[in-house]
């Protein structure tokens, strides 16, 4: 009786110890996620960074005698040229002209409908119907402009704010460069330890290298959203260049971030045409607009299905979420950052039902 007794004292010590831990393990890992948990996004941004620029990181390693610190020390100063200080410049140079902006546009709506130009008219076997149909459009637009007039300065707010979203994603942007730093110094080991660890856990499920279907992934989807963005605002900067826009490389830089963004460009590209016809330059007004929508739009929709078909399929639906809900998730970074996540998100998904469970028949056929 006395040795049961000592058994069952023993199994429940036994039972306490592994409880607590069990509780201590949670509560270190508990701490660790709420350390770490302000710097996830730059830790994201990271990671789609050195995994879509690997390979340069290899080239570069390779050219500069096998030194790892060397060429991540240079990896990490071209982020900052070519991405962080442009982009900081750009949205320095975009707060410091929203107010401008606005109060020509408030002037803009102040002077009413515009008339139809005398040209309009006299354009062959249309053009009085053109002519009728601008007035009819002008005579019913003074409540339209009375209305934008009201969401004027929401419309400001809302900018402002925007410019303190966009100040935060900066900062995660130079936390992002220093930890991608040691991404690329330490990645090697770091892949090999996530090789190890998806093997564990996954046990070959996946019937392939999970790691470089991952690489394959984020490329691709990192190549087709920078790759779209850059041909587009090379399209844009060319046809601000041919109609005289000022500030055609500021806001072609602004087409590349907003072309990110689906539809962001028509921002850009309609406002200049808004401008255009603020200065009754009708011509180039309907120039801009064609441009846009011919030449802008049609580019991102051949460059960015192309390069992002050669690692992964994602398509407008799951971009669409991935940026909005980035953006939802992890402020302005989120626009990097979650179009990626949700395509290795649908590969993974993919490959795992793909691939029946083990002893699982598949069904019969059914006969009619």
């Amino acid at each position: 009786m006395d040795v049961s007794q000592g058994e069952a004292k023993k199994s429940t010590e036994e039972r306490i110890l592994q409880f607590i831990q069990l509780a201590v393990i949670a509560i270190v890992f508990i701490s660790c996620y709420l350390v770490i948990h302000p710097f996830i996004p730059a830790i994201l941004f990271a990671m789609v960074v050195c995994i879509s620029t690997w390979p340069l990181y290899l080239h570069l390693r390779s050219v500069l005698w096998g030194k790892p610190t060397l060429a991540s020390l240079l990896m990490v100063m071209l982020l900052i040229m070519l991405v962080i200080i442009p982009f900081a410049l750009l949205a320095v140079s975009l707060a410091d002209n929203v107010t401008a902006t606005f109060d020509t546009v408030k002037v803009f709506l102040e002077q009413g409908p515009i008339e139809p130009p005398v040209w309009l008219k006299e354009i062959p076997l249309f053009g009085g119907r053109l002519n009728s149909y601008w007035q009819g459009l002008a005579s019913g637009g003074k409540e339209a402009v009375m209305l934008f007039k009201e969401l004027l300065e929401p419309v400001r707010n809302f900018l402002l704010n925007l410019g303190n979203i966009i100040g935060q994603g900066l900062l995660q942007m130079v936390f992002a460069a220093f930890i991608g730093f040691f991404f690329y110094r330490d990645g090697e080991a770091l892949i090999q330890a996530l090789r190890n660890g998806m093997a564990k856990l996954l046990a070959g499920s996946l019937g392939a290298d999970p790691l470089a279907l991952i690489h394959d992934t984020v490329t691709g989807v990192v190549h087709g959203i920078f790759g779209a963005a850059l041909a587009q605002a090379i399209a844009a900067t060319i046809g601000f260049f041919i109609a005289g826009v000022p500030g055609a490389f500021l806001l072609g830089a602004a087409t590349f971030f907003l072309a990110m963004i689906p539809m962001g460009p028509t921002l850009i590209w309609g406002g200049a045409s808004v401008w255009f016809l603020y200065q009754e330059s009708y011509g180039w007004a309907i120039f801009m607009v064609l441009w846009g929508v011919l030449v802008i739009s049609s580019i991102d929709n051949v460059v960015r299905p192309y390069l992002i078909s050669r690692g992964s399929s994602l398509s407008f639906l799951l971009t669409f979420l991935g940026v909005t809900g980035g953006i939802v998730a992890y402020g302005f970074i989120g626009i990097f950052i979650g179009p990626p996540i949700l395509a290795v998100g649908a590969m993974l998904t993919q490959l795992w039902t793909a691939h029946p469970a083990t002893g699982i028949e598949n069904p019969p056929e059914v006969r009619n």
